[in-house]
């Protein structure tokens, strides 16, 4: 690029995203090519635009699509928390990675579509697009394909706080127990004689109330999991509200 040189500095929060010399609130020149749009700098820098929020330009906000000139002095700031998703129902759609995430996050009754083998970004991003949900992952790349109806980059490579991160960033209503873990579908009741084929002989004898989800017919019980399952659901729910 020989074209203006502006000056950016990034917020803490997105400062994981660029290089050492531009962390710690550091204003650092940066030269341009007087075409691309500010969005486009951005990202060129590695900060994906999913994370954020606004830009701010000589003190005043301006649009991604904004060509900056010499001199400009640009401050890069992270998305303001909570998140709102307007334009559909909030529904996410993890990539291959976030199996223990997606399961969580039905767990708690969230609309979550997941993917158990990679079929590449641009299919996700296709997904996240035509069913309008928010793509979950920790691959930038993946979250600055143009063609993303919503995104949101996981931080941490930890389940329990990938799962704070999620609820605390777009505050979602839950609505534990209703889900299919495996599938995402919804869960009815199930009468034990309707559902006694499907059932080992211990747990025919054992357990009594149970419930199938609708969609792929998978029984779910209060069996031994059941204590560690309710532990994440009671965290979430004191926390984040239910």
């Amino acid at each position: 690029m020989n074209g203006p040189e502006i000056l950016v500095s990034v917020v803490p929060e997105l400062e994981l995203f660029v290089p050492h010399a531009r962390r710690g609130g550091a204003v650092v020149p940066l030269v341009t090519d007087g075409v691309s749009t500010l969005g486009h700098v951005i990202e060129s820098l590695g900060v994906p635009l999913t994370e954020v929020g606004t830009l701010v330009v000589d003190g005043r906000e301006v649009a991604f699509g904004h060509i900056p000139a010499a001199g400009e002095r640009v401050e890069v700031r992270a998305v303001v928390r909570p998140q709102r998703v307007g334009g559909a129902p909030l529904r996410f759609l993890l990539d291959v990675h976030l199996g223990t995430l997606a399961r969580r996050l039905r767990l708690l009754g969230l609309d979550s579509a997941y993917e158990s083998t990679d079929i590449g970004d641009p299919a996700l991003a296709a997904r996240s697009a035509d069913e309008r949900r928010v793509m979950l992952s920790r691959d930038r790349g993946l979250l600055r394909r143009r063609e993303l109806w919503a995104g949101a980059y996981i931080y941490s490579d930890r389940p329990d706080e990938q799962l704070r991160d999620v609820l605390g960033r777009f505050t979602p209503e839950l609505h534990p127990w209703t889900r299919c873990t495996a599938c995402n579908g919804l869960l009815k009741d199930a009468r034990k004689e309707d559902v006694a084929d499907l059932l080992e002989g211990g747990t025919r004898g054992t357990y009594d109330v149970f419930a199938q989800c609708r969609a792929c017919g998978r029984v779910y019980w209060r069996g031994a999991h059941h204590d560690r399952l309710e532990g994440i659901v009671e965290r979430a729910v004191a926390e984040f509200g239910g």
